[in-house]
């Protein structure tokens, strides 16, 4: 198959491009992204702003879409900033791959996800899950991890002292409030890139810890 990713440089989109580029199942990964990625045989990296995508380009027809792009308030420096990379850039991603014929598409997404909360993240999140849900794929699934485990690039000392506290209480918690290890999400982005399954899918934080 080939694969559509977006978001390859960050904690979660790193592993699904790693396992990606390692499966036998995927014959061609596509990773367009701000900066350059190491080179591979199986991968086609074009740099791409977002804020201009490339309309007309061929890569954009393809068996699926894992869709990983995210940041932070804290990075994005203001909510307008934010809701553009974590909701308007992933659904554009979206329209113009579904416009070139790309069937599926797997989001990872946020426990707490819903447009009706009052958390503005997990608002965020839910929106774009909605928004989604009306560009007409086929196959749509929102993976929800809760905390994500892993080595970032960028220093977040809160997140990194909520993985610290839930890492000590981890057995004592209910599973969906564990830390979700990055490879364990990025798993399950691929198998449902690659199962493809009709309709709207969830996958739980208590799948991933």
């Amino acid at each position: 198959m080939k694969l559509l990713l977006v978001g390859a440089t960050g904690l979660v989109g790193s592993h699904v491009l790693r396992r990606a580029l390692d499966d036998g199942r995927i014959e061609r990964v596509v990773a367009p992204a701000r900066r350059a990625l190491p080179e591979h045989p199986k991968l086609l990296a074009p740099l791409v702003d977002f804020e201009q995508l490339p309309e007309a380009a061929d890569w954009w027809q393809a068996d699926a879409v894992i869709c990983t792009l995210g940041t932070t308030l804290e990075v994005a420096g203001s909510r307008e900033a934010f809701r553009r990379v974590d909701h308007d850039y992933p659904l554009r991603v979206a329209q113009l791959a579904r416009q070139h014929g790309t069937p599926t598409y797997v989001l990872n997404s946020a426990l707490g996800a819903s447009a009706s909360s009052r958390i503005f993240y997990n608002r965020v999140k839910g929106e774009l899950e909605q928004a989604l849900a009306q560009v007409g794929f086929q196959s749509l699934t929102f993976v929800r991890p809760g905390l994500i485990g892993g080595e970032r690039q960028q220093h977040r000392p809160g997140e990194r002292a909520a993985l610290v506290a839930l890492g000590a209480l981890g057995p004592l918690l209910p599973r969906r409030w564990r830390i979700n290890p990055a490879e364990n999400i990025a798993r399950a982005l691929i198998e449902a890139a690659i199962a493809a399954a009709p309709g709207v899918h969830v996958v739980s934080s208590d799948a991933l810890a």
